[in-house]
């Protein structure tokens, strides 16, 4: 489901994601409105789920995790169990940043941030000792050339 924005509402959001620190009166400065219509429309963004937790964006390199796998899992299970069993593990893996269900020959795509290979390994042994898996595929990425968290609030 989807809210309705008008364009004073898609201002204030690409401001708050550009950068979240911001004053209200910063961002109203930035929109052309005032600080008041500004927190009252943070604020049933927020109410409308629009807008979630506010949160820190970290370095992963400077925090030493400089290695990012994408991890292509296949899998002949497919009951309710297995399924509950293998999100639960994914959860809590902190190196996991994204797991999604895909369409097509491969059932699930995960993204990991560990510190190197020997770490990635270390990892995919955990994994598949909790859980049962047909194949798993890990792809190296050599080089970030897009990263963003800011979606198109157009």
């Amino acid at each position: 489901m989807s809210v309705r924005l008008d364009d004073l509402d898609r201002k204030i959001l690409a401001e708050l994601q550009r950068d979240a620190t911001q004053s209200l009166d910063d961002i109203a400065k930035e929109v052309g409105s005032s600080k008041t219509p500004v927190w009252n429309r943070v604020r049933k963004m927020r109410e409308a789920g629009v807008i979630g937790p506010t949160t820190v964006l970290l370095d992963p390199d400077a925090l030493g995790l400089e290695a990012c796998f994408f991890v292509l899992i296949r899998t002949s299970e497919h009951e309710a169990e297995w399924q509950q069993k293998f999100l639960a593990t994914l959860r809590a893996r902190p190196e996991v940043l994204e797991a999604h269900r895909l369409a097509g020959e491969i059932d699930y795509i995960l993204k990991v941030r560990v510190e190197n290979a020997r770490a990635y390994d270390v990892f995919y042994q955990a994994l598949i000792s909790e859980v049962r898996i047909f194949n798993v595929t890990a792809l190296l990425s050599m080089e970030e050339i897009k990263f963003t968290t800011q979606l198109p609030v157009k």
